[in-house]
């Protein structure tokens, strides 16, 4: 009688593995579709590419003794990206290229900066933000880039209440005659700190927006 109760205990041990065994197949197969229908769908929507060229970081809080080991997280949508740390600098200088996809112009684009720990969580330093569609408004508008005249500014966008710019930021063509952006952001919810970075236009193959 034990016996048969243990073959029974036994039995249903291995239906609930093969049960679980195969709703654990069935959830990778569904994640795997729709990794592929969200990236076609990415793929069908693309605008082009954003590089964002993360310059440095000036008068930074200083979240360890003396110093902070800042790093910036980009983020816009599901997209994440990050600089790498500068050791021991309030001031520093990551001249980091970081590039996201655009496939809506009207979601803003969030920037942190972390204080990295060995040990422990990673010090929030403050957040921006900034919005895009005036850049590609600007693109939309210049198409013939040889034409213009390298140094021209196309437009420019004042400091306000209603966005983090410390200055004026300009949008121009450059001497590669490419359209650039540069912005000054003046860093939130912390007692002092900004970030300067440049965007630039990576045109896109097919994107029916230029």
């Amino acid at each position: 009688m034990k016996k048969g109760k243990r073959n029974l205990f036994q039995l249903a041990v291995q239906r609930r593995r093969r049960l679980r065994a195969k709703m654990h197949s069935l959830i990778e197969g569904a994640s795997r579709a729709a990794d592929l229908e969200s990236s076609e769908s990415v793929m069908d929507n693309l605008m082009g590419l954003l590089r964002v060229h993360v310059k440095r970081g000036v008068n930074l809080a200083v979240r360890d003794v003396r110093s902070s080991d800042p790093y910036v997280v980009v983020k816009m949508g599901n997209q994440r990206l990050k600089t790498r740390i500068v050791k021991k600098d309030v001031n520093p200088e990551w001249n980091d290229d970081l590039t996201l996809s655009i496939t809506d112009p009207d979601i803003p684009v969030s920037l942190t900066v972390y204080d990295h720990d060995t040990f422990s969580k990673d010090d929030k330093m403050g957040d921006s933000e900034f919005e895009v569609r005036s850049f590609i408004e600007a693109l939309k508008t210049y198409t013939n880039l040889e034409e213009i005249p390298s140094g021209t500014v196309i437009s420019r966008l004042k400091p306000g209440t209603d966005n983090c710019l410390v200055d004026e930021s300009a949008i121009y063509v450059n001497d590669e005659g490419k359209i650039i952006q540069d912005l000054f952001l003046r860093l939130r919810n912390v007692e002092c700190g900004e970030v300067e970075i440049q965007l630039q236009w990576i045109h896109y193959p097919g994107s029916k927006t230029f």
